[in-house]
């Protein structure tokens, strides 16, 4: 089975296999996007307002004022993705069909990013007329066009006569998108040796696309016309070379240079968009000092930091990709860009909106980082300097700082139609647009990857098991130990497409030399709880869980993730034979419902069956730690059937005595109870009890008892319209997570990250 090692516009730069990629694709719903409805469609009073009769109000309300499209019709809020696949990543000239998978995945990134709707448009045509005529017709469905992939020369025709005739933004990401994170990257690289950007002496390398508008954006920065050269592959382009079109003819100076070589004498900045090896480490050394070299080739630069370094140790490098330093990743623009754009009604993006995109991610990489973006790189937070000119790609700030710095341009600039009178509010209504859980999320998997665990996958025999362990290694998040017969895990792997099936570290307990020593320390453990010798043997011997904890506990993996095979709780007894509760603390689960703009934690959904009060607020103070970790302030909410007394019952001093807890534990997050789901969630609900200590809904739900968790995160997982992650395993002295049976590979990936970085714990 073949397997890849491309960069994706993310330049992850991760290897993977066919198999995995198209089950990636086709798991479940095909594809990566999907239609949800913003209103409710329940009755018929619903589809009769949706439809007709009542969908021709707004029709003819709109007919009377276009205006009013933005405000009945998401078009204020959609961007069509639009490509003729001429151009796909570094493939090539696939065809129109062979894009879509790129263009779901724009959609995907627009949506993830800035909350910006997407609709992903494959066009099946090489004529730019064409193209062009077909764009411009579909104007009334959409707030924003971004166009894709497209090859040169067309793609400049193509924008350049769309921004014409549209009265939308119209923006090419593969040109612009590029353009903007480098030049703050150079606004940045300036600063920290001392340039002044009118100064520099740059050299493009690269006449494309991305190439041509990095040069047109930085000369609007600031670089003189003469001070920038630009080559294509036969050179120098020099005013009077006949061979060039008018898009490389209008970055033609009065040059003696004519090679490479000869043009970055004594050159400050390096802009490469060319080819792997482009620039030579004899070619560096005839640099000015502290030279800035952008080596964006993709997926392999025109050189490697490393190399680059070598030549020259006081060089400032960038490159395209996530495994070194100042990353050139479109993601950290054009999706803050539209967003900016499509709130104040732009009717295009012009020079001064690029230009303040530039400075405002230039400007955030000087500033301090925020906790969620420390814990991307292991709780070390990386600080202004040469390494780290470019903010990292899941900068929660992005968001507020680029596209409100985008917005006031379009003001400025006169193309807004629809002006932003406060500023302040504004970007305090971007910051809620996204939920706090994917960034979070985000950041635990780029932690991994600076921070690599062992993980013991304990069913490794499994073929689910077995792709997460695959995905977890392939993916840079650390080493997988995986528990099972030698043969048989070796056979599957080889079976699952990989390549050296031997490169995994495998644990067998018929032949492990830990076995004897595993015994011994279960024997210490049990032997006084009803244990013999044998029986230790034996359940080492035979139980995978067992074995698997006892490698966790001899410290031969950071943590472990089973359950796949087994009952919950049958693992979790099987596991507590061997791991222990970390002192001071209760063992739970916590199922977390994932919306769009809401994340709730459930506990405890796996292990307390009538929990008492102290249990209950242990509970309580460490579901509340994890929903700080990801990015939430807690709000806590102990559950039951009455709401403050009413109804009367009998199974409502537990939950009395743990809010009385808290109040002596001077705990520093808000809570409640007891109440009704309703009453925590529903806060018109909840104005009804003036004397609760919630200020807003809870999104930390206390469960009276094992039964009705179990029962209401299975229902919610099953019928809810939210993502689910978990249940997660808390409280142990070692991180052990314990799947459901009916777990993707995915999901295992997820906890098993969780696992490592720190959350799940």
């Amino acid at each position: 089975m073949r397997r890849y090692n491309l960069a994706d516009k993310t330049d992850n730069n991760l290897e993977f296999s066919e198999r995995e990629a198209l089950l990636f694709h086709s798991h479940g719903r095909p594809g990566k996007i999907e239609i949800i409805a913003s209103k409710p469609m329940a009755t018929q009073r619903d589809l009769s307002l949706a439809y007709s009769p009542g969908v021709a109000v707004p029709v003819r309300a709109i007919a009377e004022d276009p205006s009013k499209a933005y405000d009945y019709t998401a078009k204020g809020n959609l961007v069509a993705v639009i490509s003729n696949g001429t151009a796909i990543l570094g493939l090539g000239n696939l065809g129109a069909l062979a894009s879509k998978p790129v263009m779901e995945g724009k959609a995907v990134l627009f949506k993830r990013f800035a909350d910006v709707d997407s609709i992903d448009l494959e066009l099946d045509t090489e004529d730019a007329d064409t193209f062009i005529n077909a764009v411009q017709i579909m104007e009334p469905s959409f707030g924003g066009i971004n166009l894709e992939d497209i090859a040169a020369p067309d793609c400049f025709i193509i924008e350049q006569t769309l921004r014409d005739r549209m009265n939308i933004p119209v923006f090419h990401d593969d040109q612009h998108g590029t353009a903007i994170i480098a030049a703050a990257g150079l606004i940045n690289a300036c600063l920290l040796t001392d340039r002044r950007i009118e100064d520099i002496k740059v050299v493009v390398n690269g006449a494309g696309a991305a190439a041509i508008a990095c040069a047109s954006l930085i000369k609007s920065l600031g670089v003189p016309h003469d001070n920038l050269t630009m080559c294509d592959r036969t050179g120098v382009i020099y005013r009077g070379r006949d061979d060039v079109d008018q898009w490389k003819s209008a970055h033609a100076i009065d040059s003696e240079a004519r090679t490479l070589e000869e043009a970055l004498n004594g050159a400050d900045c390096f802009l490469g968009l060319s080819a792997a090896g482009a620039l030579k480490p004899e070619m560096v050394k005839g640099m000015a000092p502290q030279p800035i070299i952008f080596a964006m080739a993709n997926p392999d630069p025109e050189i490697t930091p490393p190399d680059a370094k070598a030549a020259r140790p006081d060089a400032i490098i960038a490159t395209g990709r996530s495994d070194y330093p100042n990353q050139v990743n479109n993601v950290l623009g054009f999706p803050f860009i539209f967003r900016g754009a499509l709130d104040v009604r732009a009717t295009r993006i012009n020079e001064e909106m690029k230009v303040a995109a530039a400075h405002a991610i230039a400007e955030l990489a000087r500033e301090q980082v925020p906790e969620e973006v420390a814990v991307a790189y292991g709780g070390n937070a990386p600080s202004f300097g040469v390494d780290y000119i470019i903010p990292a790609p899941f900068d929660p700030r992005l968001m507020d700082v680029v596209s409100a710095a985008v917005a006031k341009a379009a003001m400025d600039s006169g193309v807004a139609q629809k002006p932003i009178e406060d500023l302040d509010a504004y970007r305090q209504s971007l910051k809620a647009r996204l939920n706090p859980t994917t960034s979070v999320l985000t950041q635990a998997y780029e932690a991994c990857r600076l921070s690599p665990k062992r993980i013991i996958f304990a069913e490794a025999e499994e073929d689910v098991v077995l792709r997460a362990a695959i995905q977890f290694q392939d993916g840079g998040y650390g080493t997988p130990v995986l528990v099972g017969r030698d043969d048989r895990v070796r056979e599957k792997l080889k079976e699952l497409g990989v390549r050296n099936p031997d490169s995994f570290e495998v644990h067998n307990s018929r032949n492990s030399p830990l076995v004897p020593d595993m015994v011994n320390m279960l024997y210490e453990r049990l032997h006084r709880r009803g244990y013999m010798e044998r029986d230790i043997k034996r359940m080492v011997n035979q139980d995978r869980n067992i074995f698997g904890s006892a490698l966790l506990a001899m410290d031969q993996g950071d943590a472990m993730i089973t359950g796949v095979t087994r009952p919950y709780s049958q693992t979790f007894r099987d596991v507590a034979k061997v791991i222990d509760v970390e002192k001071g603390r209760t063992a739970f689960g916590i199922h977390i419902m994932v919306g769009q703009h809401h994340t709730v934690f459930m506990a405890d959904t796996t292990v307390n069956e009538r929990p008492t009060a102290h249990e209950l607020a242990d509970i309580a103070e460490q579901t509340a730690a994890v929903a700080r970790q990801m990015g939430h302030e807690p709000r806590v909410a102990f559950l039951s059937y009455s709401t403050f007394g009413n109804p009367e019952g009998r199974w409502l001093e537990n939950l009395r005595d743990a809010v009385a807890l808290l109040d002596e534990r001077r705990v520093s997050f808000e809570y409640e109870g007891e109440m009704a789901p309703d009453v925590a969630l529903n806060p018109k609900l909840m104005a009804n009890y003036p004397f609760s200590r919630l200020s807003q809904p809870a999104n930390v739900l206390v469960m009276p008892g094992l039964q009705s968790a179990n029962l209401s995160a299975k229902l919610l997982r099953e019928l809810g319209g939210d993502s689910v992650i978990g249940p997660m395993l808390v409280g142990l002295e070692k991180s052990v997570q314990i799947a459901t049976m009916a777990s993707t590979a995915s999901e295992l990936v997820t906890l098993a990250v969780l696992a490592a970085s720190g959350i799940a714990k």
